[in-house]
């Protein structure tokens, strides 16, 4: 038996293809472990991530490492995807490449254990509903991806030449997985694609978000459905409807705003929308609701009074949860060539600004929960017995914790109402 070790990198949607991959390589008979050092791996995949330059150097130096094992690496994903045939020249010791819309291949190209390239010009990715996921990460919660592939062109994002156009998964397909998870005792679906808020429209004419919703909900064994990456454009009545209406829909929007001056909107092809106007309408239709965004820094055009309105901006909105990203330029995208580029000093201190609001505002919210009470999902029990949690308003490896002191036995993956005693910058400290 071929024994393959397979690699991950990038987010939680590059987390499924590579569970995909080694759904399928268990599938057809291979041994995989994520140990690539172990001496009897015949192979070793390395699934990259190539959405700005740190991540492509962070895949590039674990592709080399994997090299310098004397193991066959072969190169998966976004990487080879992006750079296509470059890439191959720039890294001949590699065994193999697969780009991101031919991974349901990977086990017939191993099983010839000959050199391949496989990564499909202009890649189209479809789910690939007939592989069972071989879940690396075991827990309380899990990832479902919903659709692949993104229909915007956004200036700065490489996504849809990575991925191709957005392709919704049949509702019938997720709720049959998500009632899979339940039964292996997950307690948290989180629902992810690139744009989660267009889910449904290739499929069924108009935004479906919503329907699968309330298909999801008939689940019993489920507590918690979160959805991360909505997009604004496509958040409908129906779907604000059905935060509000079901029960184990997390009050937890997860809405990557980018900026708020209109201008830098435009700048960056996306929707112009009023930022503010759009969140407070959220605010005030669902009760509790925590809001989550990301802002990108030093867009090119970006001069001191767009920045001064993003900030005021953060200001005004208070929102729960921030993260903040300097520009980075991409080949390929429409920002590249866009001019004037902004310095790299001006974007690091204009995220620091805004970081340093951002710190003094989850401050501020984190005060007003003291003495409060919050459902809270066990993550971890340490050997102390300090509890470490998230709250509905957190979601994982992006946002805070909770640590709780208790004499009782929690059981991980179990929801329950914490009272919160202390706080500092994005964590809470709490009691049951």
């Amino acid at each position: 038996m071929k024994k393959v070790a397979i690699i991950h990198h990038g987010c939680a949607k590059n987390l499924i293809d590579t569970e995909l991959m080694s759904g399928k390589l268990i599938e057809k008979g291979f041994e995989v472990t994520l140990d690539a050092y172990a001496t009897d791996v015949d192979y070793i995949i390395v699934n990259t991530c190539s959405f700005i330059f740190d991540a492509e150097e962070e895949s590039i130096s674990s592709i080399f490492d994997m090299i310098d094992t004397g193991k066959k690496v072969i190169i998966a994903g976004c990487l080879p995807q992006k750079h296509q045939k470059h890439l191959k020249k720039l890294i001949s010791e590699a065994f193999g490449f697969i780009g991101t819309s031919d991974i349901d291949k990977i086990s017939d190209l191993i099983k010839r254990d000959e050199e391949f390239y496989y990564v499909s010009e202009k890649p189209v990715c479809k789910y690939p509903e007939d592989i069972k996921r071989a879940q690396i990460t075991v827990g309380a919660s899990s990832y479902i991806k919903i659709a692949e592939g993104c229909n915007y062109s956004c200036g700065y994002c490489v996504i849809p030449k990575l991925r191709g156009k957005f392709i919704s998964r049949p509702i019938e397909n997720i709720v049959n997985e998500a009632k899979e998870l339940a039964k292996k005792g997950v307690n948290e679906i989180i629902l992810i694609a690139q744009d989660t808020s267009s889910y449904g429209i290739d499929l069924y004419n108009k935004p479906s978000l919503d329907k699968l919703l309330y298909e999801l909900d008939k689940i019993d064994d489920l507590s918690w459905i979160r959805i991360l990456y909505t997009y604004p454009t496509n958040f409908t009545k129906g779907l604000i409807r059905a935060y509000r209406e079901i029960e184990r829909v997390v009050k937890y929007v997860d809405i990557p705003l980018q900026h708020s001056h209109k201008e830098i909107l435009k700048a960056m092809r996306r929707p112009v929308v009023d930022g503010l106007d759009f969140i407070n309408k959220l605010r005030d239709e669902i009760d509790d609701l925590a809001i989550r965004t990301t802002l990108i820094t030093g867009y090119p055009t970006e001069d001191d009074r767009h920045f001064e309105h993003l900030y005021n901006f953060v200001k005004e909105a208070k929102f729960d949860r921030l993260g903040v990203f300097e520009f980075s330029k991409e080949k390929g995208t429409y920002a590249y060539n866009l001019k004037p580029q902004v310095p790299k000093k001006i974007k690091a201190i204009r995220k620091d600004k805004i970081l340093k609001l951002q710190k003094e505002i989850s401050n501020e919210l984190n005060e007003k929960m003291i003495g409060k009470k919050i459902p809270s999902i066990i993550e971890t029990i340490q050997s102390d017995g300090l509890a470490i949690a998230r709250t509905y308003k957190d979601a994982p490896d992006v946002d805070g914790l909770i640590f709780i002191n208790t004499d009782e036995v929690l059981v991980p993956g179990d929801i329950y109402d914490v009272e919160v005693t202390s706080y500092s910058d994005y964590d809470l400290y709490g009691k049951i």
